[in-house]
């Protein structure tokens, strides 16, 4: 009924913009993965498990310090401020990471790309929230979902359009002295800058959160763009929302209140959810793809390719997740998706056990990375940006994006000695376990949200 007053190109607009963050998350976060190969002979660590290990999560403590500065930033600054530095910090990287001709400069910029990966992974999706109506809440903070996806697949083609094909029994010399090893895996990262530059142009036209806004005491500047989002008595039904869930605010958060017997909960509950988005293992398969596929019995090039195909099915089912969020409701796809994927990998590591190889291994993959996109990739994030009061939800975000990437920078560092310790039938195993145990504690722990205003949810949760 009201969804007719609603401003949709504006909201559409605003929630794209923010959106870039993601997609620059994603392409950030996996573009390494296809230079793999290539970057570790230049560098001269294909023999060094503990340096390949490095690389690969070294922009990981960035992702920490921006997941943890975000809270500060958005609670100081805003929400867009913070979004802009993000932007500037992407393409500081981009530029670098593919200039470097030594090691240490190379983890440096990626330490850099990883603070904009963290600053973004805890503020596009609350920036959405906040200026989402509660009928589209669920599919607008999936669109920044959708963006990730969209990153990853484009990281994934721009690497396997960049790199030269590869005979199957390539040599280290032979890949260490092609294009591929000395000039191709540094325009895997140039790439970047072309999405990196337009959300830092594009981040300067979008309007601070009026969520924000009110909290920081702007009441008419909140109320200005709540009307244009949703028309006049929208703006009014949801400043006084607002301001029921904010009476006792007296200036800035105090961190101590994350601590308090109505908070502390809701807090647990995020930082298991984050936790476990990581720790169900589906992000090994998009980082350590070159390992995956090789041990499968596919080569340099074909890996490339497969990557190409798991980027594609990623994308199709978070489009489809997009549809079914706020139908079939958060709780019950989180369900689906850490029991799917704990059968999955029961069945990947069975196979990597009796020695399977080849186009078996790939369609369970595919299974894997079609449910983690349907589920668990989208709607953690959803949770996340929906469960935290208003009061505290820049620094409660923080703590749980801070906790989302010290648990993936455990999981892609801890990788390699596991595959090396467990085989890859004990890793995956492993994961299956953990996938069991994060869906027990959903069933347990996670009420439905779908359907509910945040300030609804609020008064829910801290009951």
């Amino acid at each position: 009924m009201e969804s007719a007053n609603y401003n949709g190109r504006y909201i559409a607009g605003l929630t794209l913009v923010s959106a870039m963050g993601g997609l620059l998350f994603g392409y950030d976060w996996v573009v390494i993965g296809g230079a793999k190969p290539f970057y570790e002979r230049f560098f001269d660590i294909a023999q060094s498990s503990n340096l390949q290990g490095w690389a690969m999560s070294s922009a990981l403590i960035g992702c920490l310090a921006g997941a943890f500065f975000s809270g500060f930033l958005s609670d100081r600054l805003g929400r867009k401020q913070p979004l802009i530095i993000a932007a500037l910090l992407f393409t500081i990287s981009a530029a670098g990471t593919g200039a470097v001709d030594q090691f240490t400069p190379f983890v440096l910029y990626r330490l850099l790309g990883g603070l904009g990966i963290g600053l973004a992974s805890a503020i596009s999706p609350m920036y959405i929230a906040e200026i989402a109506p509660t009928a589209m809440r669920g599919r607008l903070v999936a669109v920044n979902q959708l963006t990730i996806v969209i990153g990853i697949l484009a990281a994934q083609m721009v690497n396997y359009l960049i790199a030269e094909k590869m005979p199957a029994d390539a040599t280290h010399e032979m890949i260490l002295n092609s294009w591929n090893g000395q000039m191709g895996w540094r325009w895997m990262f140039w790439a970047e800058l072309v999405p990196a530059s337009t959300f830092l142009l594009l981040a300067f036209f979008i309007p601070e959160s009026p969520r924000f806004l009110a909290k920081a005491g702007r009441h008419e500047a909140s109320r200005k763009i709540l009307a244009r989002i949703g028309g006049d008595a929208y703006a009014a039904r949801e400043e006084l929302n607002i301001a029921n869930t904010l009476q006792d605010i007296t200036g800035k958060v105090d961190w101590k209140s994350l601590k308090s017997p109505k908070i502390r909960p809701i807090l647990v509950l995020g930082i298991v959810l984050a936790v476990f988005q990581q720790w169900c293992g589906i992000n090994v398969i998009f980082n350590y793809a070159e390992e995956i596929f090789t041990s499968a019995g596919y080569s340099v090039s074909d890996m490339l390719f497969n990557i190409v195909i798991t980027g594609t099915v990623n994308l199709v089912f978070t489009l489809v997740a997009m549809r079914l969020v706020d139908s079939w409701g958060r709780r019950k796809m989180m369900l689906l998706g850490s029991s799917g994927l704990a059968f999955i990998y029961i069945i990947l590591g069975t196979s990597y056990f009796l020695g399977i190889q080849g186009i078996m291994i790939l369609i369970l993959v595919v299974l894997a990375i079609a449910v983690y996109a349907l589920t668990l990739a989208p709607v953690t994030w959803i949770v996340l940006s929906e469960i935290f009061p208003n009061r505290v939800r820049g620094a409660a975000m923080a703590v749980a994006t801070t906790a989302l990437w010290a648990a993936c920078f455990v999981l892609t560092y801890t990788f390699p000695l596991l595959n090396k310790a467990l085989d890859a039938s004990g890793t995956f195993w492993l994961y299956a376990l953990i996938c069991l145990s994060g869906f027990l504690f959903i069933l347990k722990r996670l009420p439905e949200t779908k359907g509910k205003s945040l300030e609804e949810l609020e008064k829910q949760l801290s009951e």
